[in-house]
């Protein structure tokens, strides 16, 4: 029994040698949140698909640990993407009463990133702008 506590008395000081840096120190190791970072970049361009689109927009979306980036409304996006549980394809409208005229003239959706720490990689093409914008949310609304 001796032998045990003595292990577990020296695991102890070894830990509260290592949990004691200076104070300094401690605040600039302390993560502003105990959640995986939620970042992503989302373009908006002409084209068929995310490979041969020539991009015409491009935000950045930062949701965790606080929402920000150059998106224009970055907390309404986050919160789009919270409801959709980092989704981006569930934060699309499905409004079928909007007329669109029959012109094809490709526009491509894309987001990339992570999101609470999973890879993010979506694409989405619509046969025009007007009916890309008929079905973005705040998210691709940019």
């Amino acid at each position: 029994m001796r032998r045990s506590a003595t292990k577990i008395i020296c695991a102890a000081g070894m830990v509260a040698g290592v949990l004691a840096p200076t104070a300094g120190t401690a605040a600039a190791a302390t993560p502003h949140s105990l959640y995986a970072p939620s970042a992503m970049v989302l373009t908006t361009g002409r084209g068929e698909s995310a490979a041969t689109a020539t991009v015409e927009r491009a935000v950045t979306l930062t949701c965790n640990p606080t929402a920000g980036g150059t998106h224009p409304d970055a907390e309404a996006a986050c919160a789009d993407l919270e409801r959709a549980h980092g989704r981006p394809a569930l934060t699309l409208n499905d409004d079928p009463a909007r007329a669109c005229p029959h012109i094809y003239a490709p526009v491509t959706l894309t987001a990339d990133g992570v999101w609470e720490g999973h890879r993010i990689s979506y694409e989405q093409t619509f046969p025009n702008s007007c009916v890309a914008n008929s079905r973005v949310t705040t998210l691709l609304d940019f």
